[in-house]
């Protein structure tokens, strides 16, 4: 294991995380859901587009001196974010799918990060550290009604609402090592999915429920891996020498979207992240940016046309998005 590889490996890769928003600030950005759908990325009316080598249309949704990380879709087209503009720690934002009308839904002294949508688009998971370490929240999409679903002196990180919206995913070290965890709503019924000696972290549901994408490094370099949502039947679905991780599922279940450290440059030991897609089955996998800088976490739009992501391309750790799939690209779907 190099450098690079080793600098992103197992709690470092969550410590970053958790430094990053406790030394920098991560907020939420959110919307007032006006816009019942993501709009064109030619009508957008964020800051700044950029046509990359690849023949994608990126597109600049915030311009913040500070960090704008994390972002998350929601069911009718608004995007939560973790930021931190205006405060020395993050909340939870969210704006419509342009980039304008900005709402702060979370507001305390402590980090508040990784937002996550129910499905029905009333409710966002986050975590927080506000009582002392990291714990999955839930509160209604106003930021009204904030209630803790865990309670160990553990991390919890990452929740990913279940399609039905009974439960969420996400992944902790409560047990001595980084497993994935589910619960239900309520707070009710925890169980442990997985159970490695190596990380696994990352959870994201299928569109049909039955199925959990995730990363792990239990083969040795960090790749995605997939299983069903009871943990059992776990196959691996990249298989690179770097890193492959944070995945994202496509609303319409025909793609998975991560990062990956596979572009590095070898003779260095700068690292570079870069978003890529392939199928659900693990086929097909291509780059959808190329940029020195960092671009990290994917989200998918309602439509499965656009991947919302954030990335320091610009000085500061903004939110992007980039369409996929539609006219103005060569990834049209067949």
């Amino acid at each position: 294991m190099d450098a690079k590889q080793s600098a992103f490996s197992g709690r470092m890769w969550m410590a970053l995380k958790f430094v990053s928003a406790f030394c920098v600030a991560l907020l939420v950005s959110g919307c007032d859901g006006s816009n019942s759908s993501p709009v064109g990325i030619s009508s957008l009316t964020g800051i700044s587009d950029e046509l990359n080598e690849e023949g994608y249309k990126i597109h600049r949704l915030t311009d913040n001196p500070g960090i704008d990380e994390s972002p998350s879709w929601s069911p009718d087209g608004r995007i939560a974010f973790a930021s931190s503009r205006g405060n020395e720690n993050t909340e939870i934002y969210v704006m419509n799918s342009s980039g304008d009308n900005l709402r702060r839904l979370t507001n305390h002294t402590s980090q508040d990060g990784d937002p996550s949508w129910s499905p029905d688009g009333r409710s966002i998971a986050f975590f927080s550290v506000r009582d002392g370490n990291p714990e999955v929240y839930v509160m209604d999409a106003s930021g009204n009604n904030v209630r803790r679903l865990t309670n160990h002196d553990a991390w919890d990180w990452d929740p990913s609402w279940s399609p039905d919206g009974r439960s969420i995913a996400f992944f902790s070290n409560r047990e001595d090592n980084e497993d994935i965890y589910v619960i239900d709503a309520s707070g009710d019924n925890l169980r442990r999915l997985t159970n490695h000696s190596a990380r696994d972290g990352d959870p994201s549901w299928s569109p049909d429920g039955r199925s959990i994408a995730f990363s792990s490094r239990r083969d040795g370099y960090e790749n995605i891996y997939v299983m069903d949502a009871d943990g059992g039947n776990v196959r691996r679905l990249t298989n690179h020498t770097s890193q492959d991780a944070s995945p994202s599922w496509s609303p319409d279940g025909r793609s998975i979207a991560f990062f990956s450290l596979r572009d590095d440059d070898p003779e260095t030991t700068e690292i570079n992240p870069e978003i890529y897609v392939m199928d659900a089955d693990g086929g097909n996998v291509r780059r959808l940016t190329n940029h020195i800088a960092w671009d990290f976490a994917p989200s998918w739009s309602p439509d499965s046309r656009f991947v919302v992501f954030y990335s320091n391309r610009g000085d500061n750790r903004d939110v992007y998005v980039i369409e996929v799939f539609g006219r103005s690209n060569r990834g049209r779907r067949p």
